[in-house]
């Protein structure tokens, strides 16, 4: 691609995909039980790496870089704590919060060139400090948007493919409950709020080695140099890192669960598609990438999604509820646009 006018189309197009994926691929889990959310996850990171595998074949096996799987194994990182958040926050404000932190994140690192990454320049910085600004802005106006989370939305069938036999006389009340289940209603708030802005910041971390890479790709003493600087291209070796370390996870929490894992069948469809929905999304991240640079693309990207999730919160799900809550959420995706529109035009 040579033509700006055509790398912007690009971008913005992807950009717009990602978006949408984003804020939709957790969607097909709401009404499953899905436990604890480590047997979820690793179901989801193999649907993500079936997907790198199929893009890996289109672009021919690119050079595979190692380095770029450590991206992967911070964002399964971060992960882990997707399902929790979504029982004690709910999924709207759940994207909304790890979103914000993730555009902050994502945002600061490549516009000012932390970790060792050459720092981005933009045509127009102003616009591009005020787009970032209003997404800080965004992401404490969501902090006070309260969700309400109904038990009872989840599919009847919510039998643990594994189980543990009964060894002893004691009785559990809640013998298949996760410790989110059991964890005291006053808690909800505090412990999601957290898991989310750490996921956050772990997301907005994922794409640092990548960079990185294509960085020190240009200095010809370093290990890097010649390396690819089509992000698509690191996609395979992304992915697997996300696949390697959900599959460490998940035997460590065998291991930790003495060989009982509780795996509800009823979330292996919903979370294959989950996994799907999301890879797509990512691959048009890295397109965006690529084509808007990291610094116009992770504000828009990961606020956005933010904006989707919400309206299925509010319209199918009825998690945020009151007039209260929805002038703040008016408030905060008008901040969004606000900023997703000085980024954009801060490209230009």
């Amino acid at each position: 691609m040579t033509n700006n006018g055509t790398d912007l189309a690009i971008g913005y197009l992807s950009s717009s995909v990602a978006v949408l994926l984003f804020g939709s691929n957790f969607v097909p889990l709401k009404k499953y039980d899905t436990g604890d959310g480590m047997f979820l996850q690793w179901v989801l990171c193999a649907a993500i790496w079936l997907v790198a595998l199929v893009v890996n074949l289109i672009l021919r096996c690119p050079k595979f870089w190692p380095f770029a799987m450590l991206g992967g194994c911070i964002w399964a990182t971060g992960n882990v704590a997707v399902v929790p958040i979504i029982k004690t926050i709910g999924l709207g404000l759940g994207i909304l919060i790890w979103g914000s932190f993730n555009a902050i994140t994502g945002w600061a690192s490549s516009r000012f060139g932390w970790f060792g990454m050459d720092a981005e320049e933009v045509p127009k910085p102003l616009l591009n400090y005020i787009g970032a600004g209003l997404s800080i802005v965004s992401a404490f106006i969501f902090l006070f948007i309260k969700s309400e989370i109904s038990n009872g939305t989840y599919s009847m069938d919510t039998t643990p493919l594994m189980t543990e036999q009964a060894i002893n006389t004691t009785q559990d009340p809640c013998p298949d409950y996760s410790w989110v289940d059991k964890l005291p209603t006053v808690y909800h708030r505090i412990v999601g709020c957290s898991l989310a802005v750490i996921s956050g910041i772990l997301y907005g971390s994922t794409f640092v080695p990548i960079i990185y890479i294509k960085d020190h790709s240009k200095r010809n003493d370093s290990i890097y140099a010649g390396a690819s600087q089509y992000d698509l291209d690191y996609v395979f070796a992304h992915f697997s890192g996300i696949f390697l370390t959900s599959t460490v996870y998940f035997l460590a929490y065998c291991v930790a669960m003495k060989n009982s894992p509780k795996l509800y069948p009823e979330a292996v469809l919903p979370g294959f598609l989950s996994g799907v929905l999301w890879a797509i999304a990512t691959c048009c991240w890295f397109i965006a990438n690529h084509s808007l640079s990291a610094v116009v693309s992770f504000p828009i990207i990961t606020s956005g999604p933010g904006f989707i999730a919400a309206l299925w919160g509010v319209f199918i799900f009825k998690e945020i509820q009151g007039l209260r809550n929805y002038l703040l959420m008016i408030l905060a995706f008008c901040i969004i646009l606000s900023g997703t529109l000085c980024t954009a035009f801060s490209k230009i």
